[in-house]
């Protein structure tokens, strides 16, 4: 029987291999790509603030031989990192507090039509507002501070989490339901082991929507009269004139929300959705 079988077990294993290897090669001509992509954006930039522009001209301040060499002594001479862990935090709480609300409002609105029909087009009108616009209006109700802050962040980010849950909720297969109820499921049981898994899929897709969102109204919301920040900091080395540092802290900007993706399509493959 173990010789019979063994055949068949080495060609699955051969498979395998040659699978993590076609894998593999993926991977890697997309890290390639990805890096040449990356590359030919840093020479463009350095071609038009270094070889075009004139000889003292206004543009070579921001040139990338500036920047990265202050972007070197901002991460270890300067209260840089401290503004960044001040942004960071303003960002998490955001999501968190729109996770809390947006994900049980998606359940309840994808679980009823007529809760469904009675919300969508007031939640459609709220969603095409700009979150800046409500800046004077937030600064007005909640002062000056981390308020205003948490509640222009939090309302960028419900929409994609709200409506992304609410759509998966009414893509559910009908049989899980089904199933659920011929097995006597109380709501909780049902909620907890059928429509929650369902959905999960669909709340990740919409955090990482989000995550982009608040991080680019994250800059502009720091300029709201607070004193630590990214955006705070914008607006300090631009006051000081310091134009090094301003381009520096736009590539920190940039890594930091590239890295706040990443680790949400991480997120997203770890959930097992990744397809």
């Amino acid at each position: 029987m173990g010789k019979s079988t063994s055949p068949v077990r080495q060609s699955q294993a051969r498979k395998a291999a040659a699978g993590q290897i076609v894998h593999g090669r993926a991977s890697l001509t997309k890290t390639v790509l990805g890096t040449s992509g990356l590359a030919v954006l840093l020479i463009l930039w350095w071609v038009g603030t270094d070889v075009i522009a004139t000889p003292l001209s206004f543009v070579g301040h921001f040139s990338p031989t500036s920047a990265f060499a202050t972007l070197a002594q901002l991460v270890t001479q300067s209260d840089l990192p401290v503004h960044i862990l001040v942004s960071l935090r303003r960002v998490a709480v955001g999501l968190g507090l729109a996770l809390l609300i947006g994900v049980p409002l998606g359940l309840a609105v994808g679980s009823y039509s007529h809760l469904n029909a009675a919300t969508s087009p007031a939640f459609q009108f709220l969603r095409m507002i700009s979150p800046l616009s409500w800046m004077p209006i937030a600064v007005m109700v909640f002062g000056v501070g981390d308020r205003p802050i948490y509640f222009l962040l939090t309302f960028a980010a419900i929409w994609p989490i709200l409506l992304n849950t609410a759509e998966g909720v009414k893509n559910l297969e009908p049989n899980w339901l089904r199933l659920a109820s011929s097995l006597s499921a109380t709501r909780w049981e049902t909620l907890r082991h059928i429509i929650v898994p369902g959905v999960l899929g669909h709340v990740l897709t919409g955090l990482r929507l989000a995550i982009g969102i608040v991080w680019i109204v994250l800059v502009p919301c720091e300029m709201l009269g607070v004193s630590a920040g990214l955006g705070y900091f914008i607006l300090d080395t631009r006051d000081r004139l310091a134009y090094s540092e301003l381009t520096a802290t736009v590539l920190i900007i940039g890594l930091l929300g590239f890295l706040l993706d990443a680790g949400a399509r991480e997120l997203y493959r770890m959930s097992g959705r990744d397809r």
